[in-house]
């Protein structure tokens, strides 16, 4: 064989056992850690007593963080198949690796627990919406969608029916912080918690997840699928958006609301635009009429899965048009996307230093955002230019592989 023959056979067999991630999904992946990094750092409302919601809060809150987890579920399915997903022991082996990858996740996430910071620490409940979807990861795209339509149906109602149970036990059945180590030793409390009471519900957010393997299952190399993302995902987020304002302002929803907390200067609008997580959504059913980001209600999962959807279409349309004009701008954002579980971590270390801490002289909250963020891009490009995995993705990526029974083979 001649040595230009060897050279496109050596490139070919690179290619294929290399598998590279679809460039847009990590870029979209490192919006979305910029706008949780934002909603963590940055006011969400004003001090005034309506709480006046801020622009931060008004485009970021909810919406980032099932960004995040949508594109979770479009990491399973491009991790076990595409369209076609693996059968058999395959397909075994993969779940296998993905339960121990929850794991470390998990771990990173209780290790976190421990510090003292204002910020609802994700991977705990990421972990284990690893683990719930693991029976779905095998399904195609089909099933995917009829599940993922029944769980935004279903699990609200179910929700907001069990939460008054959960929270009248005696302790109650939330946390109240992150969740820690130290909650290992009462499970029932932990568990109740990252289901059902906690700032990211898994019992509902498991939709996310399979929205995003429904996703993750479509073509999405092909020329058409991103517009369909795109456009569907658009129109999703506004009807969802729609129907609830008919519900809560013309229906009469939001004045029952206001009548049943009770409370004429608690700013019940201003919630219901930025953050209902910890409120008591109890006592009426005008709460699932909500499309309020954190409230867990139909409508607002399927708001956020539209604007997810919209994104990732977005970002893969960008791509595109990089790779058709030779060029890559989107390398700082797409590396930072493929060091989230890092870069999350260590943005949560530094603002847990800062907790409780007058800032440094002449720095402003608005300053230790843009530095964080402007770490993360510059991180994740020389990263993403030297093919570097971070610290802790090679611990996940080498849990992955020992599940799947690989590491000892490369070994």
């Amino acid at each position: 064989m001649t040595s230009r023959g060897m050279a496109t056979t050596s490139r070919t067999a690179s290619a294929k056992a290399a598998a590279p991630r679809l460039t847009g999904v990590d870029a979209a992946r490192g919006l979305a850690l910029l706008g949780m990094m934002a909603t963590h750092v940055l006011p969400t409302f004003e001090t005034d007593p309506q709480l006046t919601p801020t622009l931060v809060g008004l485009t970021f809150s909810g919406r980032a963080a099932a960004l995040f987890a949508v594109l979770a579920g479009i990491g399973l399915a491009l991790s076990t198949g595409k369209e076609r997903p693996l059968e058999g022991a395959e397909l075994w082996a993969a779940r296998r690796g993905i339960a121990l990858r929850a794991l470390v996740v998990g771990a990173v996430g209780l290790s976190l627990g421990g510090l003292e910071v204002n910020i609802a620490v994700i991977l705990v409940n990421y972990a284990l919406l690893f683990l719930c979807v693991l029976p779905f990861v095998g399904l195609r795209a089909k099933r995917l969608w009829t599940l993922a339509a029944a769980w935004l149906l279903a699990t609200p109602v179910l929700a907001y029916l069990l939460r008054p149970w959960l929270l009248s036990a005696e302790p109650p059945l939330r946390l109240g912080h992150n969740p820690g180590w130290e909650d290992l030793a009462t499970p029932a409390r932990l568990l109740g918690d990252v289901f059902l009471t906690g700032y990211y519900p898994v019992l509902q957010w498991l939709a996310y997840l399979l929205i995003g393997l429904a996703i993750g299952r479509l073509a999405l190399a092909k020329a058409a699928v991103p517009w369909l993302l795109l456009a569907a995902g658009t129109i999703a987020a506004v009807l969802a958006k729609w129907l609830s304002v008919v519900l809560m302002e013309d229906w009469g929803g939001r004045a029952a609301l206001q009548e049943k907390v009770g409370d004429p200067a608690y700013p019940l609008a201003s919630l219901l635009q930025v953050n209902l997580a910890g409120i008591d959504q109890s006592g009426s059913v005008w709460w699932l009429a909500s499309s309020a980001p954190h409230s867990g209600t139909t409508l607002d999962l399927l708001h956020t899965s539209g604007v997810a959807a919209a994104v990732v279409g977005f970002c893969l349309l960008l791509a595109r048009l990089a790779d058709w004009v030779q060029l890559d701008p989107l390398l700082p954002l797409r590396g930072a996307g493929a060091l989230t579980l890092s870069l999350y971590t260590a943005h949560v270390c530094l603002m847990a230093s800062l907790h409780g801490h007058p800032l440094p002289a002449g720095w402003s909250t608005e300053g230790v955002y843009l530095a964080q963020a402007v770490a993360a891009l510059v991180i994740g490009g020389v990263f993403a230019a030297q093919a570097w995995r971070g610290p802790l993705e090679w611990v996940g990526h080498a849990a992955n592989q020992l599940g799947r029974g690989r590491w000892a083979r490369s070994r």
